[in-house]
This record gives structure tokens, sequence and C-alpha cells, in this order.
């Protein structure tokens, strides 16, 4: 991972410890159960940057013995691990937490310490966006002309998404407790305060549902787009040594580990080291297309069909 999405991670790091403290505190001094929530969100999010900073530093690690291709996949396995954390901390506890009120709520509104709330809800709010501009300007790098969320769907570096996804609900978090901490502080209402705290676990979940499902394809094994594909097939095409080859097949050992296997029928008429020549070439054009392969292994062998797309 490169440097700048690093700083990233660790930008939410600091900005979440310093609002999970702060809406600690305040959830101390107003008993709102919608701030106690957004603490533990804020707190959640601080363990899993660190998460995400480990997992990187262990896909570093050299390829051995017994993981051949690396420890790329390391990112995967702890981008997951973050999932599951938003899942059951941050969403789950958010959620009880917000029935719990919605079930026993206060018999009125406390407005003793009410402008902690406001306070601390709207410095937040400022951090949360600064943290969230830092991590999309690492996430636009690789977007092109794709929505948000396609390129949600379609990234590889899982540890780059999950920083852009916590904060973005982090923010939408934080705008549904500072609207029902006014709501029921204008009304007197006191089930807003419940309210709020299981719309945000209903956010939480909602999100850590779909970055696990992303962090899966990833883990069990997913391969290059199709557009990548098709670099490939045209580098085929134009390879005049080949008279046929099969649809390639590639696998993602990490954001930038893509293994590629290629069979090739090369014409009968060449020779070994012109062979040699035309495997080097194919290996050359296609690690310039597309970066992130890093291994490609090239079987020759008969294939009485013609060339195949992707």
């Amino acid at each position: 991972m490169a440097g700048s999405s690093k700083k990233a991670i660790y930008g939410a790091i600091l900005a979440n410890t310093a609002i999970a403290i702060s809406k600690f505190v305040a959830a101390f001094f107003t008993g709102s159960s919608a701030m106690l929530s957004e603490g533990i969100h804020s707190l959640v999010d601080t363990g899993n940057g660190a998460l995400l900073l480990f997992g990187i530093e262990k896909s570093k690690k050299p390829a051995d013995d017994q993981h051949p291709y690396g420890y790329g996949n390391e990112v995967y396995f702890w981008s997951f691990v973050v999932a599951v954390l938003i899942f059951s901390l941050g969403g789950g506890i958010a959620l009880y937490e917000g029935i719990e009120a919605l079930l026993h709520p206060p018999k009125e509104v406390e407005l003793d310490h009410i402008m902690w709330n406001y306070v601390v809800l709207i410095l937040a709010l400022v951090f949360e966006g600064s943290a969230l501009r830092v991590a999309l300007k690492e996430f636009n790098k690789t977007r092109g002309k794709k929505s948000f969320y396609q390129e949600l769907v379609d990234i590889k570096d899982t540890s780059t998404a999950a920083i852009v996804i916590e904060d973005s609900a982090a923010l939408i978090g934080l705008l549904i407790a500072l609207i029902c901490v006014a709501l029921g502080h204008a009304t007197g209402i006191v089930y807003f305060d419940g309210l709020g705290s299981v719309l945000i676990g209903l956010l939480l979940i909602s999100v850590s549902w779909f970055f696990a499902t992303e962090c899966k394809d990833l883990l069990i094994g997913e391969g290059l787009m199709p557009e990548d594909l098709k670099k490939i097939t045209d580098i085929l095409d134009e390879e005049e040594s080949i008279e046929a080859y099969k649809r390639p097949l590639s696998l993602y050992f990490g954001p930038s580990e893509v293994l590629v296997n290629l069979d090739a029928n090369f014409k009968d008429e060449l020779t070994a080291d012109e062979i040699e020549l035309s495997i080097d070439r194919i290996e050359k054009n296609i690690k310039t297309a597309i970066p992130a392969v890093n291994r490609i292994f090239i079987e020759a062998e008969t294939i009485k069909t013609k060339k195949v797309d992707a």
C-alpha cells in the first residue's frame, strides 16, 4: 500500500481517538444513548485502523516455502475482520443500546448538559469530514469515470475502501445523532434518542455486510476485471507468434499482486529461442498494461480452435 494511503489511516486513527473520547465525555454528562453509540462507533473505527495497518505490514512479508505466492492476502483477511467488528461491536452494540433506550426511556430529556452533544457532534463532523477528504483523495486515484459505488465494488485495495466506508458511515451516523438529539431537545420526546441509536446500528450493520461481502469475494479468489482481461487478449491478438489461446485465468493475491495463467498455441515453425523471445515480449507487454500483474505463467500447448476472447 502506498505511503499516502497509510497516512490516511494514521489520520483516521488520530481523529477517531479524539472524537471517541469527546463523545464518551458528552454521553457521560448527558446520558444520551445516541451519543454513547457514536462513541462506541468511533472507538471501533480506531481499533479497525490499527488492524488495517497490521494487515498491511503482514502482507509485506516475503514469500517462503509455505506461502510461495507471498502474504498479500493478509490485507483481505484483516479487512474482513474489520467488517465483522463493525457489524458486532459497532452495529450490534448501537442497536442494543437503542432498543434499550426505547424500551426504558428516561422520564424527560436532560437539558443541563445538552450543549455537550451539540459541540461534540459538530466538531466530530468537521474532523470526520477532513479524514474522509484525505481518504477520498487516495480512493479517487484509481476511480476514473466510475461511479462512487462501482469503484467500491471493483476496488482491490480493501484497506483504502475500509477507511472510505468507515468515514462515510461515521459522517452519516453523526448527522443521524445530531438530528435526533436536536429533535429530542426541541420536542421533549424522549424516544428520539433511542431511535437515533437504532438507526446508527442499522446503518453500521448494513455497511459491514456490504464490506464483508466484498472482502469475501477476494478471499475466495477473485480475478481481473473484464476490461483488464481485454487488455491481455488484445496483446495476445497482436502477437504474431501465437495461433490460438484459451481464456486467460487470473487471481488476486493482494491489491498489487496478481497471478495470470495463459495457455497458448505457438506457430509450429518457431524455434525454442523464438518462443522464449515471444514469451518475454508478452510478459513485458502485460505488466506494462496492468502494473498489478507480477506473476505470469505461459504454457505452450496444442489448441485446435481459433483465438478466443476473454
